[in-house]
């Protein structure tokens, strides 16, 4: 007997987004550690995953690359728009080092946060509140870079009057030469952004699904708001809020270049981010599994190497 063949009858029947197949995701989870970074069909020639020893290792490679393509297309003369995360949060310390250490501004980057959190009705919480989105970028990274920092006019939040306005700004960037980086994490239900699974049903065909560019008022799924009641709330649920404001796959797919994040790991053995983590880079591309998109564009995936596994049970 195994999980699969219990679902049936018990709660966790439609729990699930209903395009799943729960017996291919467990297949793409059923491989040695070794081969995570073994290259699939469907990658990008150009992606490429990056195994990481240590928290402070992934933080530090990761900032790096943020900060050096900052650097590069400001040497190159170009507009640099950039989606950015409120999760994973350690690499922007390593941004404003790198940045201060070059003495190179970001008065050239365009950023766009990706996400935040919201009502039904798409209305956000108040940008000095600890819980925004908005108030960890300006403490973790525009505020920390003093006089190099992004220009206020330059900085774009994911609020209800803002968020629809994100495709149009984008693409008259990158119609003026400007490139797009999307940085990112993978979520437990292998969101990106908070563009969930189930949003899927929703869409006629993938191409209509590929060219959804926000959603104001997201409804979250339930293992993504105890995904964050774990890693933002310190366990407290009740404080975690049921939707959010989101980035689509409209945007997500526009980018020249991504860099993306895995830091799933608790210690003691404990996870969450490993079968994330495999889906995305062995299922291929599906709208009920958004992160699958990632691979099939150019950039890197940098990830913590306890979630490549084994993926199997163990008592801590």
């Amino acid at each position: 007997m195994d999980f699969l063949t219990t679902v049936k009858g018990s709660l966790m029947e439609g729990f699930f987004p209903q395009g799943w197949d729960l017996r291919k995701i467990d297949d793409c989870c059923d491989h040695a550690p070794e081969t995570i970074t073994d290259r699939q069909s469907f990658w990008h020639e150009s992606f490429k995953p990056v195994a990481c020893d240590h928290f402070t290792e992934f933080d530090m490679m990761m900032g790096h690359e943020i900060a050096m393509e900052i650097r590069r297309s400001k040497e190159m003369g170009q507009k640099l728009a950039m989606i950015l995360p409120v999760g994973p949060m350690g690499m922007y310390k390593w941004v404003v080092y790198f940045l201060k250490e070059w003495n190179v501004d970001a008065h050239h980057v365009f950023g766009f946060n990706m996400d935040e959190w919201s009502d039904s009705e798409g209305n956000t919480l108040e940008p000095t509140n600890p819980s925004s989105f908005q108030y960890s970028m300006e403490q973790a990274f525009y505020g920390p870079l003093g006089p190099l920092t992004v220009p206020v006019a330059q900085r774009n939040f994911a609020t209800k009057e803002n968020l629809p306005t994100y495709l149009e700004k984008i693409t008259a960037l990158k119609n003026d030469g400007a490139k797009l980086i999307v940085v990112f994490g993978i979520g437990r239900m292998c969101h990106i952004a908070f563009w969930e699974p189930h949003f899927a049903a929703e869409y006629e065909s993938e191409d209509q699904w590929s060219k959804a560019a926000h959603r104001l008022g997201a409804k979250l799924h339930p293992l993504t708001i105890e995904q964050n009641a774990i890693t933002s709330f310190k366990s407290r649920t009740t404080l975690v809020p049921c939707y959010a404001n989101t980035i689509g796959p409209g945007l997500f797919l526009l980018a020249d270049q991504i860099i993306g994040g895995c830091d799933g790991t608790l210690g003691r053995g404990m996870q969450w981010q490993g079968m994330s983590l495999w889906t995305t880079l062995r299922h291929g591309p599906n709208p009920w599994i958004p992160s699958t998109y990632m691979p099939t564009l150019p950039g890197k995936l940098f990830f913590m190497k306890d979630l490549a596994g084994p993926l199997v049970a163990e008592c801590n």
